[in-house]
């Protein structure tokens, strides 16, 4: 972890109430240059220093990775994916050389206690007490069902304890259950998602269907065993960004973190999980995920809520929105470890930018070269903190021959974690992809007829939007050809009151613009001068099978709040959550 103690951006912060307290404390910042970092040292109730948004900025960032620019490492990167065939000796000694660092980036695995367990604590001898943590609470609403709709108490939903407070950063270790008896795992997998306190020995286990550790899981409960987990905290700077790294299959987080650090990550075994964890973490909790769960997608109206469950959530995402709650699997903790003088690390997640925004820049700029290589028409690409990693991208492409731009939408939407893109928006050579204003106005350029493509596909399951969860409408706009024309684009906002208002207030703004052969529609609470939230709420409130409105000239985009009568299409309308509000957490 970032030198907390020594660190000339980190302020120390010398009392603080409560773990709920931390978060209404931090102001993240919404500038370019990123927020303060705390330091908590005094946390009622609590055994521990609480350490929050640690690398929340450009320059922090660039510290954890040694001082290194994002660019550097992307065109480190870039170098090894330009290889051609050695034509004689002195080619094949270069290369030798070029790529004899990559041995050292392995993980090293030691005999004896790493420095994350100077201290043990067992379960079995009654040491462990979660809440004694300072697991944060972000939002008012988190943990609480009722406050998000539902007749279903925390108390029913089994989490009431933990009071809303979720673990938001660790690096969570799985393994596949293929590999349970091997000695150095393959499938070693590092993820980062959010972990629910649920009582003072256990936790709730929430992960996306589409990410290993969910696959992990699947893979135990097909073989009906409970599986293993490590939930690390800090350690060497560089895991937290390889956690939330998107690698290309088959790569470790491991090896990536070992790659950015220039050696590799020390491992130690875990106490009571056969599993292998960072040594210099300042702390792990270990313990096995119940495998009884039943699937997500449960709703109380379903009948009991199962075995090994509990019902996660709601909790104020990244999204700018509420996830609402689900069942997840509940985690039996055996252990905790920690280092003899331990910091404990959390992030505020919310709406951009916050901490997370920072780690996505650089997978922004870093996995550049990467994307290149799977899709070699693309030149650059650019991910708007509008649209929060996953509802936007914007990309720059040469175009070579007609329908190029929908080749790379196509490309985009089956390439990793980029697949999850709900809006994408392609340029040619000529725009700067990095100027939203520059994007937005050759996007008035386009023949609505010709040059949008829509399709149906997963989506991530936080898209409250979709008609389902995790999938539902994709819309790709192909601006290679398109000159910005004046007038073409209108934005309006309505104040909705019933379902279908939205669709009428297009229509009667395209009856008094005539111009206008694009109109975006927003809630009366947005800016229509502001692009920024413009598209932030359009991204996060639309979804193209259902919300797409065409006239003879026109077509309508609604970004509006979905409610009963919204429905179109045979697309449903779900359970809507409540909006995050930044300057009024009551």
């Amino acid at each position: 972890m970032l030198d907390v103690t020594n660190f000339a951006q980190i302020e120390a912060v010398r009392d603080c109430p409560t773990p709920s307290m931390t978060a209404k404390t931090f102001d993240a910042g919404r500038e370019t240059l990123g927020g303060q970092a705390l330091l908590f040292e005094n946390i009622r109730g609590c055994d521990f220093p609480l350490a929050i948004n640690t690398f929340g900025s450009y320059f922090r960032m660039e510290e954890a990775f040694g001082g290194r620019c994002f660019e550097e490492i992307a065109n480190t990167i870039a170098s090894f994916t330009n290889i051609t065939p050695p034509s004689g000796l002195s080619d094949l000694v270069s290369m030798v050389k070029q790529f004899k660092p990559l041995m050292s980036m392995k993980p090293k695995r030691s005999k004896g206690n790493g420095r994350c367990q100077e201290v043990v604590q067992l379960v079995a001898d009654g040491d462990v007490d979660l809440t004694r943590i300072p697991i944060i609470k972000c939002w008012p609403f988190d943990g609480d069902p009722q406050k998000v709709g539902y007749d279903y108490s925390p108390q029913q939903s089994r989490t009431s304890v933990g009071g809303g407070r979720f673990i938001t950063f660790a690096g969570m270790h799985t393994i596949h259950a293929d590999d349970r008896d091997a000695p150095k795992p393959k499938s070693h997998n590092i993820g980062m998602y959010r972990s629910q306190l649920v009582d003072e020995t256990h936790l709730a286990m929430h992960w996306h269907i589409h990410h290993d550790g969910a696959a992990h899981w699947r893979s135990w409960k097909a073989i009906g065993e409970p599986m293993p987990i490590a939930i690390c905290f800090g350690g060497e700077t560089v895991l937290p960004y390889a956690a939330t790294c998107p690698l290309p299959p088959g790569m470790s987080e491991l090896l990536m973190a070992g790659f950015l650090q220039g050696k590799g990550i020390e491992l130690v075994r875990a106490k009571t999980v056969p599993l292998w964890v960072p040594a210099n973490s300042e702390m792990v909790i270990e313990g096995f995920v119940n495998t009884d769960c039943g699937p997500c997608g449960w709703e109380p109206k379903d009948g009991e809520l199962g075995e090994g469950a509990v019902f996660e959530g709601p909790f104020g995402d990244h999204t700018g929105y509420y996830s609402m709650p689900d069942r997840y699997p509940l985690v039996d903790v055996a252990a905790v470890t920690h280092r003899k003088n331990a910091v404990f690390p959390v992030t505020v997640v919310g709406p951009p930018p916050q901490e997370d925004y920072y780690l996505g820049k650089a997978t922004e700029r870093i996995m550049l070269p990467l994307l290149k290589v799977m899709i070699p028409d693309i030149i650059d690409y650019h991910l708007p903190m509008f649209g929060t990693f996953h509802n936007c991208v914007f990309v720059k492409m040469r175009s070579q021959y007609k329908e190029n731009a929908r080749k790379v939408m196509h490309a985009l939407w089956g390439a990793g974690q980029i697949a999850w893109t709900k809006v994408i928006v392609v340029v040619n050579e000529t725009v700067d992809v990095h100027d939203e204003h520059a994007v937005f106005e050759v996007l008035s350029g386009i023949a609505i007829q010709d040059d949008i493509e829509v399709v149906r596909g997963a989506l991530d399951i936080l898209d409250h939007a979709a008609p389902e969860v995790g999938a539902g409408g994709k819309i790709g706009f192909d601006c290679t050809n398109a000159t910005p024309r004046d007038g073409a684009v209108k934005i309006i906002s309505i104040n909705k009151k019933n379902g279908g208002d939205g669709a009428v207030a297009l229509q009667k703004a395209h009856q008094e613009n005539q111009r206008a052969s694009i109109i975006f529609a927003v809630d009366s609470d947005v800016d229509p001068q502001n692009l920024g939230d413009v598209f932030f709420n359009f991204c996060a409130c639309f979804d193209p099978s259902r919300d797409m409105h065409y006239f003879d000239t026109c077509i309508g985009f609604d970004g509006t709040t979905k409610m009963i009568g919204d429905e179109r299409n045979g697309k449903a309308v779900r359970a809507w959550p409540p909006k995050l509000v930044v300057n009024n957490r009551d």
